[in-house]
Protein backbone atom coordinates (compact mmCIF):
# COMPACT_ATOMS: atom_id res chain seq x y z
CA UNK A 1 0.00 0.00 0.00
CA UNK A 2 1.55 3.41 -1.14
CA UNK A 3 0.39 6.81 0.22
CA UNK A 4 -0.81 9.14 -1.54
CA UNK A 5 -0.52 12.80 -1.95
CA UNK A 6 -3.89 13.86 0.22
CA UNK A 7 -6.36 16.26 -2.61
CA UNK A 8 -6.71 19.85 -1.07
CA UNK A 9 -10.19 20.78 0.18
CA UNK A 10 -9.84 24.03 -1.02
CA UNK A 11 -8.64 26.00 -4.31
CA UNK A 12 -4.69 27.06 -3.65
CA UNK A 13 -5.52 30.75 -4.31
CA UNK A 14 -8.87 30.24 -1.69
CA UNK A 15 -6.39 31.24 1.80
CA UNK A 16 -5.56 34.95 0.21
CA UNK A 17 -4.55 37.05 1.17
CA UNK A 18 -2.97 35.48 3.76
CA UNK A 19 -1.24 32.66 2.41
CA UNK A 20 -0.65 32.98 -1.52
CA UNK A 21 -2.12 31.10 -4.74
CA UNK A 22 1.53 30.41 -6.01
CA UNK A 23 3.10 28.96 -2.61
CA UNK A 24 0.23 26.67 -2.12
CA UNK A 25 0.62 25.02 -5.38
CA UNK A 26 4.64 24.73 -5.39
CA UNK A 27 3.92 23.76 -1.26
CA UNK A 28 1.53 21.20 -2.43
CA UNK A 29 2.13 19.65 -5.82
CA UNK A 30 6.25 19.97 -5.06
CA UNK A 31 7.11 19.61 -1.49
CA UNK A 32 4.34 17.82 0.01
CA UNK A 33 4.84 15.14 -2.76
CA UNK A 34 8.14 14.77 -2.74
CA UNK A 35 7.81 13.38 0.58
CA UNK A 36 4.99 11.60 0.00
CA UNK A 37 7.25 9.72 -3.23
CA UNK A 38 10.63 9.70 -1.08
CA UNK A 39 8.37 7.68 1.94
CA UNK A 40 6.96 5.13 -0.41
CA UNK A 41 10.63 4.27 -1.55
CA UNK A 42 11.69 4.38 1.89
CA UNK A 43 9.45 1.65 3.19
CA UNK A 44 9.18 -0.54 0.17
CA UNK A 45 9.78 -3.72 0.64
CA UNK A 46 10.14 -3.11 4.47
CA UNK A 47 7.93 -4.39 7.29
CA UNK A 48 6.68 -0.61 7.36
CA UNK A 49 4.87 -1.44 4.10
CA UNK A 50 1.47 -1.32 4.68
CA UNK A 51 1.36 0.57 7.90
CA UNK A 52 -1.16 3.88 9.05
CA UNK A 53 1.38 6.95 9.50
CA UNK A 54 0.50 7.47 12.78
CA UNK A 55 1.86 3.85 13.67
CA UNK A 56 4.95 4.24 11.63
CA UNK A 57 5.72 7.22 13.37
CA UNK A 58 4.84 6.17 16.93
CA UNK A 59 7.27 3.40 16.80
CA UNK A 60 9.63 5.31 14.41
CA UNK A 61 13.53 3.90 14.23
CA UNK A 62 14.61 7.81 15.47
CA UNK A 63 18.10 6.78 13.33
CA UNK A 64 16.20 5.87 10.00
CA UNK A 65 16.95 9.35 8.33
CA UNK A 66 14.71 8.50 5.57
CA UNK A 67 11.26 7.72 7.20
CA UNK A 68 11.88 10.05 10.02
CA UNK A 69 12.43 13.19 7.46
CA UNK A 70 10.18 11.92 4.53
CA UNK A 71 7.37 10.32 6.87
CA UNK A 72 7.20 13.26 9.05
CA UNK A 73 7.19 15.73 6.03
CA UNK A 74 4.36 13.35 4.77
CA UNK A 75 2.03 13.22 7.95
CA UNK A 76 3.10 16.95 8.98
CA UNK A 77 1.50 18.58 5.40
CA UNK A 78 -1.61 16.24 5.46
CA UNK A 79 -2.76 17.90 9.04
CA UNK A 80 -1.59 21.43 7.99
CA UNK A 81 -3.79 21.57 5.35
CA UNK A 82 -6.24 20.13 7.24
CA UNK A 83 -6.66 22.23 9.85
CA UNK A 84 -6.57 25.76 7.52
CA UNK A 85 -9.99 27.06 6.02
CA UNK A 86 -11.14 29.50 4.15
CA UNK A 87 -13.65 30.47 6.44
CA UNK A 88 -11.12 30.06 8.81
CA UNK A 89 -9.77 31.94 11.83
CA UNK A 90 -12.07 33.42 14.96
CA UNK A 91 -11.86 31.40 18.10
CA UNK A 92 -11.83 28.21 19.44
CA UNK A 93 -15.13 27.22 21.48
CA UNK A 94 -16.48 24.65 23.35
CA UNK A 95 -14.19 22.22 25.03
CA UNK A 96 -11.17 22.71 23.50
CA UNK A 97 -11.70 26.48 24.13
CA UNK A 98 -11.80 25.61 28.02
CA UNK A 99 -8.67 23.49 27.53
CA UNK A 100 -6.60 26.26 26.27
CA UNK A 101 -8.10 28.57 28.78
CA UNK A 102 -7.01 25.92 31.78
CA UNK A 103 -3.39 25.72 30.10
CA UNK A 104 -2.84 29.74 29.00
CA UNK A 105 -5.19 32.13 30.84
CA UNK A 106 -7.03 32.72 27.46
CA UNK A 107 -7.10 33.04 23.85
CA UNK A 108 -4.24 35.72 23.41
CA UNK A 109 -2.41 33.62 25.96
CA UNK A 110 -2.25 30.65 23.93
CA UNK A 111 -2.04 32.92 21.04
CA UNK A 112 1.22 34.79 22.41
CA UNK A 113 2.58 31.01 23.60
CA UNK A 114 1.97 29.90 19.78
CA UNK A 115 3.15 32.62 18.24
CA UNK A 116 6.38 32.95 20.29
CA UNK A 117 7.11 28.64 19.51
CA UNK A 118 6.60 29.23 15.62
CA UNK A 119 8.96 32.33 15.85
CA UNK A 120 11.27 31.22 18.07
CA UNK A 121 11.98 28.08 16.03
CA UNK A 122 15.83 28.28 14.51
CA UNK A 123 15.99 27.33 11.03
CA UNK A 124 12.95 24.91 10.01
CA UNK A 125 10.37 23.49 11.91
CA UNK A 126 7.03 23.21 12.71
CA UNK A 127 4.84 24.81 16.06
CA UNK A 128 2.09 22.76 17.74
CA UNK A 129 -0.59 22.59 19.67
CA UNK A 130 -1.09 18.81 20.92
CA UNK A 131 -3.39 17.12 23.29
CA UNK A 132 -2.59 14.58 25.80
CA UNK A 133 -4.51 11.87 27.15
CA UNK A 134 -7.24 14.02 29.31
CA UNK A 135 -7.57 16.54 27.42
CA UNK A 136 -4.60 18.85 28.81
CA UNK A 137 -2.81 20.71 25.74
CA UNK A 138 0.60 21.79 25.38
CA UNK A 139 2.21 24.12 22.73
CA UNK A 140 5.64 22.93 21.50
CA UNK A 141 7.82 23.16 18.47
CA UNK A 142 10.33 20.64 16.69
CA UNK A 143 12.64 21.10 14.44
CA UNK A 144 12.89 19.66 10.65
CA UNK A 145 9.74 17.29 10.00
CA UNK A 146 9.98 15.98 13.03
CA UNK A 147 6.23 15.61 15.52
CA UNK A 148 4.88 15.42 18.79
CA UNK A 149 4.14 11.26 17.61
CA UNK A 150 8.01 10.49 17.34
CA UNK A 151 9.62 8.75 20.19
CA UNK A 152 11.62 11.36 22.72
CA UNK A 153 11.04 14.48 20.82
CA UNK A 154 10.15 16.15 23.70
CA UNK A 155 6.68 17.00 23.86
CA UNK A 156 4.45 14.55 23.15
CA UNK A 157 0.56 14.36 22.81
CA UNK A 158 -1.30 13.99 19.89
CA UNK A 159 -1.14 16.98 17.42
CA UNK A 160 -4.16 19.30 16.59
CA UNK A 161 -3.03 22.51 14.66
CA UNK A 162 0.38 22.54 13.36
CA UNK A 163 2.11 25.36 11.51
CA UNK A 164 5.04 25.11 8.85
CA UNK A 165 7.60 27.30 9.24
CA UNK A 166 10.25 26.23 6.70
CA UNK A 167 10.43 28.99 4.32
CA UNK A 168 8.86 27.44 1.48
CA UNK A 169 5.83 28.07 3.38
CA UNK A 170 5.90 31.36 3.39
CA UNK A 171 8.95 33.10 1.76
CA UNK A 172 7.22 34.00 -1.62
CA UNK A 173 4.84 36.65 -0.06
CA UNK A 174 6.54 37.57 3.49
CA UNK A 175 10.20 36.63 2.45
CA UNK A 176 12.27 37.23 5.94
CA UNK A 177 8.87 38.23 8.21
CA UNK A 178 7.92 35.00 9.63
CA UNK A 179 6.00 36.67 12.79
CA UNK A 180 3.63 38.16 9.56
CA UNK A 181 3.32 34.78 8.44
CA UNK A 182 2.33 33.69 11.56
CA UNK A 183 0.02 36.01 12.48
CA UNK A 184 -1.55 35.80 9.22
CA UNK A 185 -1.95 31.58 9.85
CA UNK A 186 -4.63 32.68 12.69
CA UNK A 187 -6.79 34.20 9.72
CA UNK A 188 -7.22 30.67 8.16
CA UNK A 189 -7.35 28.35 11.38
CA UNK A 190 -9.83 25.79 10.80
CA UNK A 191 -11.13 25.53 14.47
CA UNK A 192 -13.86 23.14 13.94
CA UNK A 193 -11.20 20.59 12.08
CA UNK A 194 -8.89 21.42 15.27
CA UNK A 195 -11.66 20.48 17.89
CA UNK A 196 -12.72 17.40 16.03
CA UNK A 197 -9.07 16.05 16.35
CA UNK A 198 -9.31 17.28 20.22
CA UNK A 199 -11.81 15.33 21.26
CA UNK A 200 -10.27 12.26 18.91
CA UNK A 201 -6.62 12.98 20.73
CA UNK A 202 -8.26 13.28 24.40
Amino acid sequence: MSFELPKLDYAFDALEPHIDARTMEIHHDKHHAGYTNKLNAAIEGTDLDGKEIEDILTNLDMSNAAVRNNGGGYYNHSLFWKVMSPNGGGVPTGALADAINAAYGSFDGFKKEFSAAAGSRFGSGWAWLCVHKGGKVEVCSTPNQDNPLMPDIGCGGSPILGLDVWEHAYYLNYQNRRPDYIDAFFNVINWEEVSKRYEDGK
